[in-house]
């Protein structure tokens, strides 16, 4: 079986791996997800989801050597686009380990990856069991906030530099699909620097502000914001938290970050549900 990774480089498959090598935590959700715990041999310090992910293999954060991962001894490396190092990758070709690399910038690329992964493991039928779980509660948020108001939404995804979300970006479609108007559409890249001038000239009516342990705005760079009193976001204190794990990972939990972020969005819409 031959498939084709995000670079455009084809991997020929005999059988199905068996021992997977996960260079990321939305790769381990997807393993883990699609049943295929019992393949995965490394995962990076940064996998904490789900728990059991945490007693693998750790590698040596994102840019293990190359000689850690061939003592693992895999028959498939998956990377996101983002996150492997060239060097790393012409390593990994050079010593003929199987790399397969991924990369998700919109919300149903995340739906093809999954797919993609059950497909490298002949779990095709998992794949589209999971995939057409998560369209339908994709679909069913969208139903809930269509008829809505959008309210003006800006998300903090960094504070220095000020970094946003834009149309290119998965997390942009989440912003829309849960009822939002994300007040950076008009960029033109998918993670833009945004000047503070320009919030305040566009008055969001909400902040969002990614959270977590390991990534996520701190709560000191959040309580800046309050200082700007005219913001409609501030004055009715509609500064919301959102698990930056939920968002920003584009693994099988898109689905839950989007039922968050709509349920921040329109309360009102969602009130009587768990």
């Amino acid at each position: 079986r031959t498939f084709v990774d995000s670079l455009g480089r084809k991997l020929f498959l005999a059988k199905a791996p068996s021992r997977v090598v996960s260079m990321a935590p939305n790769v381990t959700e997807i393993l883990f997800a699609l049943g295929l715990e019992e393949k995965v041999v490394a995962v990076t310090p940064f996998c904490d989801y789900p728990p059991e992910a945490v007693n693998k293999t750790h590698l040596g954060g994102t840019n293990p050597s190359i000689e850690q991962i061939l003592a693992l001894k895999p028959d498939l490396v998956l990377a996101p686009q983002d996150m492997i190092q060239p060097d790393l990758l012409q390593s990994l070709d050079r010593v003929k380990v199987p790399t397969f690399v991924l990369q998700a910038a919109q919300l149903e690329d995340v739906l093809g990856q999954i797919q993609t992964v059950a497909r490298l493991f002949d779990r095709t039928k998992a794949g589209d069991e999971l995939t057409a779980t998560i369209r339908q509660r994709i679909a069913a948020v969208k139903e809930h906030t269509q008829p809505l108001t959008r309210p003006r939404v800006f998300y903090v995804l960094n504070t220095d530099p000020l970094q946003t979300v834009g149309p290119g970006s998965f997390i942009h479609q989440l912003i829309e699909a849960a009822g939002g108007a994300n007040i950076a559409a008009d960029t033109s890249t998918a993670y833009p620097r945004f000047a503070l001038e320009k919030v305040l000239a566009r008055d969001p009516e909400l902040i969002i502000f990614p959270v977590g342990t390991a990534e996520g705005i701190p709560d000191e760079d959040q309580q800046q914001w309050r200082k700007w009193s005219s913001m409609s976001a501030v004055k009715h204190n509609r500064l919301v938290l959102v698990p930056s794990v939920l968002v920003d990972r584009p693994g099988p939990r898109i689905v839950d970050g989007l039922e968050l972020l709509a349920k921040a969005i329109h309360p009102e819409a969602f009130t009587g549900e768990s």
